[in-house]
């Protein structure tokens, strides 16, 4: 025993309070210091302008291809929204069916109470007026037939109604699911575009000034010029009417804000725009960028005129109105409203004629 206690390790004694609190300090004030010091100890240098710029860039273009998954999913969520009313309506009317089909069955049951379930043989033995007695039962007969009938097309009622039923459970789980999925994709584009923010802020005035409106590099709002040329050196000319009438739907919406999930009519974002200007010239474009590349016929950069659809980045994420000269109307991003830019700006993924 005496071996055992000599080998036993002394119990750490708990630090006292005043103890505690310097050892709180001294880790608080590590942390601190690990903040603002790099590996070698000096103050983390505070990022340039430029650093800021490619960073906010890239946070928008996160945010956007963030954006364009929320669209697909509300479209979805839209879709299941829809069915699921479609199917508690007709849920509600074969439900009133069967309602009055068991009211009509009540009559008949009660009659059938009343005459105690007698054998009809014994029924026409009791009876005093035995030729009356065979009409009625003629008659009986024929409703039966109908009773019957109408038995069975409440069971087909009822079979249709938990069949009803059973497809609205899937479509609320479905729909569910879809909210679920808007709620990530939604934290997702705010906490970018918050960092974005963030980073922006931290800018003296005269430096945000010198980024640039938006960061597109583009200021200009520009207008439509009979001398543009398009990207063969041809005239910017839309190939019809209806090219034509999305082209100046954008136009006319030039300083509208850019708002995420918008698609107008005095907010908008990409792929919201491009949807709303096609939806005035009388053609229904799908929702999102990445399926609105495959809504019409694909041209190559050197094919464009105005009117076609230009996306951009290899996620698809991100598309504007051609307009001809190598220039689209575009919502860019929160810092900047719908404008005009040239489609170099960013890394072209492909195009789409859908007039």
């Amino acid at each position: 025993m005496a071996a055992h206690r000599r080998h036993r390790r002394p119990r750490p004694r708990p630090l006292g309070g005043g103890t505690t609190r310097t050892a709180v300090t001294i880790v608080l004030a590590g942390a601190a210091g690990a903040a603002v010091l790099d590996g070698t100890g000096q103050a983390a240098p505070r990022p340039t302008p430029g650093q800021v710029e490619a960073r906010v860039d890239k946070l928008y273009q996160e945010a956007e291809a963030a954006t364009e998954k929320y669209n697909g999913a509300k479209e979805k969520a839209d879709a299941a929204e829809r069915r699921l009313r479609t199917l508690s309506d007709e849920a509600a009317r074969r439900q009133a069916g069967l309602n009055a089909a068991r009211e009509a069955l009540g009559p008949v049951a009660a009659a059938q109470y009343r005459d105690g379930g007698l054998d009809p043989t014994l029924r026409l033995m009791l009876s005093g007026d035995p030729g009356r007695y065979l009409r009625a039962a003629e008659l009986a007969e024929r409703a039966g037939h109908r009773q019957s009938a109408t038995v069975a097309g409440v069971r087909r009622q009822v079979r249709e109604i938990e069949q009803l039923r059973a497809a609205a459970r899937t479509e609320t789980a479905s729909l569910r699911s879809r909210q679920a999925e808007l709620g990530r994709y939604e934290k997702t584009v705010t906490a970018k575009l918050d960092q974005a923010r963030r980073l922006l802020s931290g800018l003296s005035p005269r430096e945000r000034a010198a980024l640039g409106p938006g960061q597109d590099g583009y200021a200009g709002h520009a207008s439509r010029s009979p001398g543009a040329r398009d990207a063969l050196g041809g005239p910017a000319a839309a190939p019809n009417a209806r090219a034509a009438a999305a082209v100046a739907y954008a136009y006319a919406k030039l300083g509208s804000p850019y708002v995420w999930g918008a698609t107008g009519p005095d907010a908008f974002d990409c792929s919201g725009l491009v949807q709303a200007a096609y939806r005035s010239a009388g053609i229904s474009l799908p929702r999102t960028t990445y399926a609105q590349i495959g809504a019409g016929r694909r041209v190559s950069r050197s094919e464009l005129l105005p009117g076609d659809l230009v996306f951009f980045y290899s996620g698809i994420s991100h598309v504007g109105l051609y307009i001809g000269g190598g220039r689209m109307i575009h919502a860019p991003n929160p810092s900047a409203p719908v404008r005009v830019a040239p489609i170099d700006r960013m890394p072209f993924a492909g195009a789409t004629r859908v007039a």
